[in-house]
């Protein structure tokens, strides 16, 4: 069973999210909250956030068992950014870009991970694939040229 969460319109620039972002793809629940605990920036807080509420889904919607969980996936797109003018001297003025992110945070069991490898690996020995010979070249010693 997977839990899908989302968190839109984060005012954090992708790049600096996507740092916090890959601290934890891949990691168990408890890991990835305990590195996120610890990692100071803005991004990271951010992110705990929405991996707890992920994790609060998966318990109380789905009954799932919190030490089974891990980060399966997690990505970070950009979001509609703030245009923003700042006035200079002689009448100029310079763009400021107010970057937001959006980010797709997906919790997966490990035992379901587990028992799609072990099917697969059932699977194929049920059904072994034909096997092709190995083809062997045989090659003929060459004749000599006679010395004059």
């Amino acid at each position: 069973m997977e839990v899908k969460v989302k968190l839109s319109n984060l005012r954090t620039a992708p790049q600096k999210v996507r740092l916090a972002a890959d601290l934890v793809r891949g990691k168990t629940l408890i890991q990835a909250q305990s590195i996120l605990l610890f990692t100071v920036s803005k991004p990271a807080k951010s992110i705990l956030k929405l991996l707890n509420s992920a994790a609060a889904s998966a318990k109380n919607d789905l009954h799932l068992d919190q030490s089974n969980l891990f980060v399966s996936k997690i990505t970070v797109d950009e979001g509609p950014k703030l245009k923003r003018w700042h006035p200079m001297s002689r009448g100029r003025a310079y763009p400021i870009i107010k970057r937001t992110s959006h980010i797709v945070l997906t919790l997966s069991e490990k035992v379901l991970a587990e028992k799609k490898k072990t099917e697969a690996v059932k699977s194929e020995v049920q059904n072994p694939k034909s096997e092709a010979k190995p083809k062997v070249r045989i090659s003929k010693p060459k004749a000599k040229k006679a010395k004059k």
